[in-house]
């Protein structure tokens, strides 16, 4: 049994969360990269951690099902329990959320239900708000939809430029993620719905 991250980019959180696994001996080891961006940054990541890589681009495949169906081989023969998001920019579909139950973790830069969605530090430093944060959801079929198992609050400070920002909302997730994550596979956590009320006020 273990647990398959996906995602797309850098890869910062995957090292992060392999660490952590790591050096806190989680119940389920991270024993699967599955990524959809053939030489995206988190692939040498993953060599460098020696975790096994699924790298194909979904269009080699006719539709999402199919693509996910081939996802679907590798998981089940890496005798994969959980997957983890960490920066996945796709949708994840019903094969995949069928054959996983309540068992697909993802992570958020926002105060969900604030901010879902692509770009969403950018979105909060423009907007007019005080607080953003980071937050740690179940996946559903919607788009940062699912049940919340943990947020962050992140302030918006005077004199903070988009780039010190988005560096505050980058450490955040990497406290918050693999905290929340292995309390979640160790059962330790519950579900959470929560009602942020945007702050209108201004930045401070």
């Amino acid at each position: 049994m273990g647990i398959a991250v996906f995602a797309s980019g850098n890869g910062s959180n995957f090292e992060v969360l392999v660490n952590h696994s790591r050096q806190n001996k989680w119940i389920y080891p991270i024993s699967l990269l599955v990524c959809d961006r053939p030489g995206a940054g988190v692939l040498k990541r993953a060599e460098r951690l020696n975790i096994p890589v699924l790298s194909e681009s979904p269009k080699q495949y006719p539709d999402k099902g199919a693509y996910e169906k081939r996802i679907l081989e590798h998981l089940k023969a890496h005798q994969i329990k959980r997957i983890v998001l960490a920066g996945y920019m796709r949708l994840i579909g019903p094969t995949l959320l069928e054959a996983y139950p309540d068992q697909i973790i993802n992570i958020h830069p926002s105060l969900l239900p604030a901010f879902p969605g692509k770009n969403a530090i950018e979105k909060a430093f423009v907007h007019p708000v005080c607080v953003s944060g980071v937050t740690v959801h179940l996946v559903d079929q919607g788009m940062d939809t699912g049940p919340i198992l943990a947020q962050v609050p992140v302030e918006i400070e005077r004199g903070d430029t988009l780039e010190i920002f988005e560096q505050k909302i980058h450490q955040a997730e990497h406290r918050l993620y693999p905290e929340t994550v292995q309390k979640w596979i160790a059962g330790e956590i519950g579900l959470r719905r929560v009602e942020m009320k945007h702050h209108e006020e201004g930045k401070n």
